[in-house]
């Protein structure tokens, strides 16, 4: 078995204070926006699934944060906290100043609310990432398995892979409108799924892909991010049934059944 190196990267996190430049409808159910300000300078995001912490408006209108502690983070009493969720950072131009943001519009959650109605000059507090995972460069396929909370990350990924790399990508989303355009020099093929209706949560779209699917040959890296019961099972799956060294595989949950997405 041939070793491939992925490297861990600790970064130190930051609160930074922004604001709205753009907003904009990308599909039905994605909205994207691009916030800046000068707190942006020396922001970080070194992998295509790196993580940062939003803080939203609390129900006053006010930005409660936490301190940072040894023990954790650390809301101040007597104050509603500002709501926080975890997203990926699409794309990050530093000579531009921007900062680009993906938002999945699903319920009627704390991110969901804010993306719908963000407008120019509102504020959005970021924090992070607290760190990178980069993947070894010499895999000889990579397999991208997501929702469309992962599509941003997925996005970004493609965009980001030489031009002599190979993908499989499988993508569920919820409606046909949802398919995005994904750019990328490597050799690509991607598989869409539309739920059209279906639960999220109790989906089989791409386990049942998964099921299906003939392993390319060479050295494989899995990457799957949907709702964090399915991620598991499918890692169970790749690492049981397809013989997978577990090493080659990262699975994370982005959302929960019945809370919102955090991807």
């Amino acid at each position: 078995m041939t070793s491939h190196a992925s490297t861990q990267i600790r970064l130190v996190p930051h609160f930074r204070s922004l604001q709205v430049l753009r907003s904009q409808r990308l599909t039905p159910n994605m909205q994207r926006i691009v916030v800046g300000g000068e707190a942006l300078q020396g922001f970080d995001s070194r992998a295509a699934d790196d993580h940062v912490k939003l803080f939203f408006p609390n129900s006053e209108g006010t930005f409660v944060l936490p301190e940072l502690t040894e023990h954790g983070p650390r809301y101040p009493q007597g104050q509603p906290p500002s709501p926080a969720r975890d997203y990926t950072p699409r794309h990050y131009d530093a000579q531009a100043g921007e900062l680009v943001l993906d938002f999945v519009l699903h319920g009627d959650g704390a991110a969901s609310r804010w993306a719908t109605k963000a407008q120019p000059g509102d504020e959005l507090v970021v924090a992070g990432p607290r760190g990178s995972h980069l993947i070894a460069d010499d895999f000889d396929c990579y397999v991208l398995i997501g929702d469309e909370t992962a599509l941003p990350a997925i996005a970004r990924r493609l965009e980001e892979l030489p031009d002599d790399a190979v993908a499989e990508v499988f993508i569920e989303i919820p409606e046909e409108g949802d398919r995005q355009p994904l750019h990328s020099d490597a050799q690509v093929t991607v598989s869409w799924f539309e739920r059209n209706g279906f639960d999220a949560s109790s989906s089989t779209l791409l386990e049942d892909a998964l099921v299906d699917f003939e392993q390319p040959d060479g050295d494989t890296h899995y990457w799957i991010a949907t709702e964090s019961s399915r991620a598991r099972m499918m890692r169970k799956f790749i690492e049981g049934h397809l013989q997978v060294p577990k090493e080659w595989i990262r699975a994370t949950g982005y959302w929960k059944a019945d809370q919102d997405a955090a991807g």
